[in-house]
């Protein structure tokens, strides 16, 4: 029992946090909503949820906060970005780390709002059709370190494929959203940011503004995969002589496929990738990226991993970080790829009942605050000493939930 309440004790702290985003009444809805997603197993639709808390009689008055209720969406957002920062691990080598990516929820009825087709290009299944009616949600979240990483998701847009905008919104590509993204993190933080996010989106729209920045969007470090073609260059030397314009570009270096040829030597490592700590071996060059532009320096790396049949390719502005940091950092990124995989088996984001716009952006807010609490309530019970989980007994040499 006295766990039981230190337990529920700790779960209204964090949803303390979001009184000022909401009226009195609003806040005990958005409590009711938050909890009651993670206590639904079965169909995550607000019926089923309130049954799972013992309030049916309230699913009207649930279902008018969803559709019509008072939300300011930025202000839950900003709220539980103030959280994480307060209750995660401090800097990791003086960044704050976040990955960014999208992921497409199957939706059946071209009715539902927002909903877009999308061609399946990771369908390996036959009876699958190879368009589907989807959303496509470009989510951001914190990377906190450890072994393993954790990623806690705080941000989510909704994409539209341009020629299906609904109607009074306006059309928005996907590295666009993940750069507003990106910079409402770094906007909050005091220490550096370094967003880690994969090769579709290493493209200049994201790159620059985010090394760019300006006086109201500090520049955020990235990490991300090189293609093996990637255009790298060694930095300008400047001539003895000035005679006319100074160069940009300094001497075309081999691409990272041809990494053999780089200057300097391999060296030898470890570090924590996929589950455990795995010997490495990489080598590096200082350069210019033609994604980043002319005025920016950046590391590329070519990595051997043990286990892994194929080299890894990347390369990241923040020049301070190892090698086996920067493979850490973006080896944690796939914890991203875990955290849409809970939202979607576990939360219920792919059984979204809601049919019109408030809902349907409401609920995978919800989702996403309710998926941040439980990483939380994770670090705050071990903090406490209770025993809050126990081994599989298919895996006993399990060490972490």
């Amino acid at each position: 029992m006295d766990d039981a309440k230190a337990t529920w004790e700790l779960w209204q702290g964090l949803c303390g946090d979001f009184r000022g985003s909401f009226t009195r009444r609003g806040w005990v809805r958005f409590v009711q909503w938050v909890t009651a997603t993670v206590f639904g197993w079965e169909e995550h639709t607000i019926t089923q949820e309130l049954v799972a808390l013992g309030l049916e009689d309230r699913w009207r008055a649930a279902e008018a906060f969803a559709e019509r209720g008072l939300w300011d969406g930025e202000a839950v957002e900003a709220a539980l970005r103030s959280l994480v920062r307060q209750r995660c691990p401090g800097p990791w080598h003086g960044y704050e780390v976040y990955a960014g990516d999208d992921t497409k929820v199957h939706r059946n009825s071209p009715g539902v709002w927002g909903t877009c087709t999308f061609h399946e290009y990771t369908s390996r299944s036959p009876n699958r059709a190879e368009t589907v009616r989807a959303h496509n949600w470009v989510v951001t979240g914190r990377l906190a370190p450890g072994e393993p990483w954790w990623f806690l998701p705080t941000d989510g847009r909704l994409y539209f494929r341009q020629e299906q905008v609904p109607s009074g919104e306006r059309f928005r590509t996907k590295p666009e959203l993940l750069v507003e993204l990106a910079g409402g993190h770094a906007r909050e933080s005091e220490s550096p940011c370094l967003e880690v996010f994969d090769g579709g989106y290493a493209v200049r729209s994201v790159v620059r503004p985010l090394l760019t920045g300006d006086a109201a969007t500090p520049r955020v470090e990235v990490l991300t995969r090189l293609r093996e073609d990637s255009r790298l260059y060694a930095p300008p030397v400047p001539p003895a002589k000035l005679r006319g314009r100074p160069r940009q570009w300094g001497d075309r270096l081999p691409a990272p496929g041809e990494a053999d040829r780089w200057p300097g030597r391999w060296r030898r490592g470890e570090a924590w990738v996929y589950g455990r700590r795995r010997r490495l071996r990489w080598r590096q060059v200082l350069c210019q990226w033609h994604v980043a532009g002319p005025r920016e320096r950046v590391h590329a790396f070519v990595f051997e991993v043990a286990g892994e049949k194929k080299r890894w390719s990347l390369v990241t502005s923040a020049l301070d970080l190892t090698g086996p940091q920067v493979v850490e950092a973006f080896a944690a990124r796939f914890r991203q790829e875990d955290g849409f995989r809970d939202l979607k088996q576990r939360l219920g984001l792919e059984e979204c009942r809601a049919w019109t716009a408030a809902p349907v952006v409401r609920t995978v807010q919800v989702q996403l605050v309710a998926l941040t609490f439980l990483r939380l309530m994770h670090w705050e019970l071990d903090a406490t000493g209770i025993t809050w989980w126990s081994l599989p007994a298919w895996n006993r040499k399990k060490r972490h939930p």
